[in-house]
């Protein structure tokens, strides 16, 4: 609408005063980001004062949604369902404190001054953009976190903690989510846009994109790409990562979302970790407080009966990582609020999508199955019993034994006080084998037969025990079968040690050493025997996970069942060496060194160091010419100048031809001038 004399001369969005006050500078400090139920303020600047009978209302505008929101004046308050401004008048200037209700639809929004009088529209500015998110601080929003101080992990922290191995050795590596980076809110958004309601019925989604549980299962199922639907990561489970990236590789969600919104198609490759860490970004992003979740010993319910059927090694998995994400439960009775558990990891369709959850961590831990989303599934992976099977020669099938507490355990999750490893099992499930563990399962439905939660009786009171150390990749090491006669006879034995490469999910890549032994144990004794695991026969056969399962199979003389015992052995990886100057300055040039060694007792070719780091750097590949020669040492210098303030995290990985996902960390604390 043109006049000649306009009235409104201008309009300051103030967006760095209202992102500082938001907790949104991190993303950005010119567009104006705020965060809904908290009020944010615009100056209005004038010509002239205002006349008499004048006033000044806001105009929003949403993509897809016809109706406009139109916000004036309250002079006695607001309502909270609903948005309002005040007005304050300082000369040619007026300050419009704006207040958004706590149910507000999140997303972008376009935002017009408008100068009425009465019902007559005199003048209007043109409309600029504006964000608004979730809001964990605010009580009256869905996704209000009572302990603020952990918000400070669980929305604002960039840098975490991915744990992998096994139940029994367990390793953190470091993860950048990068959810305040350059263009990444804009991402997240784009991802919303994507999911198939958002295109085949726009005001509908619009509409509900003001609850976390709608919002939370949309980037769940977009997260992977199974569905068709322009998902972010394509999933790959086993070699080869042919045109694409092994999922090792990947030490951050950044260069995965920019990477699908440039090519608008799945990202290859992803396992578990990865989709979950992608989520986790994506909901921090949004203002959802979020944490990563590793269940070591997950099992797969394939049949529905809360039980793993295993034929000496097949099915469930070292480990499976989802994320739990914190929001009030309107659609549940009450008390179901809280940490819900989601998985973006594509296992199984919930109504008609690959995606799991939110299902209430409560549900979980008191069995209640019935309680919307997939609590079935979600049990099943924490708390469902193992029965080992030996197939004879005849194809029969022999129950060796039963076991209910070898699933679920050391459920992790980064501390919000560190780094370290924070043990969260309890939240789960009940203490295993305890009576009210044992209850809740049998609550859960348990329709198997055989005694609950009773492992069965070890074949002439002898028992088996594999231990070894924590090796290292490239090295001989040894593995210890201990068989204990708890018997008052001695017990004729035949012990068969099977060593075999497995994938983070138990996908089988073959065996390389197998031997088998006769021998007599004595009365209250304990036989030993060791087995020296060589480099020169795993390294054909281990996947990029470098897990080595161990199996030991004992049958006694005149015994018709046998004993079977399994360890999972991760192979941890060599370090680099990261050296940083004493003082990191806001916007001056750093150099840091990296080193590496190798190990193995081959050369390494095509080595090459992959560094990055939110509020650092961007990704940057650093190539190694030639080979790298047994026990040879490497150095690059690579400077760059940090781009934000805070305590920021530099990590670097290393891949050759045979040694990949070597990681390494260095934390900077960057100082402003």
């Amino acid at each position: 609408m043109a006049h000649t004399n306009r009235l409104i001369a201008g309009v300051d969005l103030r967006s760095q005063e209202n992102n500082r006050e938001h907790r949104t500078e991190e993303i950005d400090r010119k567009r104006l980001i705020v965060r809904r139920g908290q009020a944010f303020s615009l100056t209005v600047h004038l010509s002239d004062p205002l006349q008499s009978g004048h006033e000044l209302a806001l105009v929003l505008k949403q993509d897809k949604i016809n109706d406009d929101i139109v916000i004036r004046q309250r002079t006695a308050g607001g309502s909270g369902d609903k948005w309002w401004l005040h007005q304050q008048s300082a000369r040619n200037e007026l300050l419009l404190t704006v207040y958004s209700p706590a149910r507000a639809a999140v997303g972008e929004y376009r935002l017009a001054v408008e100068l009425m009088s009465g019902n007559k529209l005199l003048e209007r500015t043109d409309f600029t953009k504006m964000y608004l998110l979730f809001n964990p601080w605010c009580k009256e929003d869905a996704v209000y976190f009572p302990d603020e101080r952990l918000l400070k992990e669980y929305i604002m922290n960039e840098n975490g903690r991915i744990f992998t191995g096994s139940a029994n050795s367990m390793s953190g590596f470091p993860w950048n989510f990068g959810q305040f980076e350059d263009n990444v809110m804009d991402i997240c958004f784009e991802i919303l846009d994507r999911f198939n309601p958002a295109s085949s019925d726009p005001p509908n989604d619009m509409l509900q994109r003001w609850d976390p549980v709608y919002l939370s299962r949309a980037v769940v199922a977009m997260v992977n790409a199974n569905d068709n639907d322009g998902g972010v990561l394509v999933g790959k489970w086993q070699e080869p990562y042919t045109g694409g990236v092994q999922p090792t590789k990947w030490m951050s969600s950044v260069p995965i979302l920019e990477k699908w919104s440039k090519s608008k198609s799945g990202v290859k490759y992803a396992q578990c970790w990865v989709f979950a860490a992608v989520a986790c970004t994506v909901m921090r992003c949004l203002g959802i407080p979020t944490r990563c979740i590793t269940n070591f010993a997950s099992a797969h319910d394939t049949d529905g009966n809360l039980s793993i059927d295993r034929e000496y090694n097949m099915h469930g998995q070292n480990f499976h990582c989802w994320i739990e994400s914190y929001m009030q439960r309107e659609d549940l009775p009450e008390g179901y609020g809280g940490w819900q558990v989601l998985d973006p990891t594509p296992q199984e369709r919930s109504s008609g999508m690959f995606r799991c959850g939110p299902c209430p961590l409560k549900a979980i831990k008191e069995g209640d199955l019935n309680v919307k989303f997939d609590a079935p599934f979600i049990f099943a992976e924490v708390n469902a019993d193992i029965i080992n099977w030996e197939i004879g020669q005849d194809g029969q099938k022999k129950r060796l034994s039963s076991n209910s507490a070898n699933v679920g355990r050391n459920i992790s999750t980064k501390s919000p006080y560190g780094n370290e490893r924070e043990d969260i099992t309890l939240q789960y499930k009940y203490q295993e084998g305890s009576a009210k563990e044992r209850e809740v399962y049998n609550k859960a439905g348990r329709r198997i037969s055989g005694p609950v939660g009773e492992e069965e009786s070890k074949p002439g009171n002898v028992q088996l025990e594999i231990k070894h150390a924590k090796p290292v990749f490239g090295t001989d090491f040894d593995v210890i079968f201990e068989l204990e006669n708890m018997g008052d006879k001695e017990v004729s034995c035949e012990l068969n040690m099977m060593s075999e490469a497995v994938t983070y999910n138990s996908v089988h890549l073959g065996r390389f050493q197998n031997s088998t032994v006769n021998v007599v144990i004595p009365a209250h004794k304990v036989h030993r025997e060791t087995v020296r695991l060589l480099y020169t026969k795993y390294a054909s056969v281990v996947s990029e996970h470098n897990i080595i399962r161990v199996t030991g199979v004992a049958r006694m003389s005149g015994q018709e069942k046998s004993i079977l015992e399994m360890v999972n052995i991760p192979l941890s990886k060599p370090k680099l060496s990261i050296k940083v100057p004493g003082w990191v300055i806001l916007h001056r040039k750093i150099t840091t060194v990296i080193t590496f060694t190798n190990p193995l007792p081959v050369p390494l070719n095509r080595g090459v160091f992959t560094v990055e780091g939110a509020g650092l750097l961007p990704t940057k590949e650093i190539r190694i010419s030639g080979s790298i020669a047994p026990g040879q040492r490497v150095s690059v210098e690579l400077s760059f100048t940090p781009m934000r303030a805070g305590v920021r995290e530099f990590l670097v990985d290393f891949d050759s031809d045979r040694l990949q996902d070597v990681k390494g960390v260095a934390t900077l604390v960057v100082t402003g001038l």
